[in-house]
């Protein structure tokens, strides 16, 4: 099966244009995706690269460019008001529910919290309401987040992006082959179809 990873982070608007197409990508080329949760501040701290809200500039034509994108789509994105948020924990829940049938449904979850509901998901309480609704138990899930295994999954993710060249979210792998952004997906396609 051809397999395409794709290296995310909740924090990352691009990440979640990019995870709402995804799947038809993977549907189109007969593909798989493999999903990567990796901690893009430990990346932007082992690059020297930085968040495009960092440049008054960037970001300002970034938030309208993010919002074409959504409207090609045809995907609800709202920008999050408590933006840029910790990811920490929300990524090491990611890890910690990785390779389980609890990955996708919390991946949901989060990418809805942060980028259509606008909810502060550095707030314990609202955080706690996010994952009770998605059906998950709030002390359960900090259980698995807070555990030594998923901090080394996470940790280790985030090297290997970093090692393989990755300096930004989301970074999508078909074989060697590295594409940055949710607006190169085509190539990610064409990519796997040739593959």
């Amino acid at each position: 099966m051809k397999r395409a990873e794709f290296f995310f982070d909740f924090g990352s608007p691009a990440s979640y244009l990019a995870y709402t197409q995804m799947d038809g990508v993977a549907a189109r080329a007969g593909a798989e995706i493999v999903w990567r949760p990796m901690l893009l501040g430990g990346v932007f701290k082992a690059t020297g690269n930085a968040s495009p809200a960092n440049v008054p500039a960037k970001g300002k034509w970034m938030n309208a460019d993010l919002a074409r994108f959504a409207e090609r789509y045809g995907v609800a994105f709202n920008r999050n008001p408590f933006f840029p948020v910790n990811t920490l924990l929300m990524m090491r829940g990611a890890a910690a529910f990785e390779g389980t049938p609890q990955f996708r449904p919390y991946v949901d979850a989060m990418f809805k919290a942060m980028w259509v509901d606008q909810k502060n998901m550095n707030d314990m309480p609202t955080a706690a309401g996010v994952l009770k609704a998605a059906g998950f138990d709030p002390a359960e899930f900090m259980a698995k987040a807070e555990s030594q295994a998923a901090k080394d999954r996470l940790k280790a993710t985030t090297e290997e992006a970093v090692a393989r060249g990755v300096f930004g979210a989301p970074t999508t792998f078909v074989g060697d082959h590295m594409f940055f952004g949710q607006d190169r997906l085509d190539f990610v396609e064409k990519a796997l179809r040739d593959a």
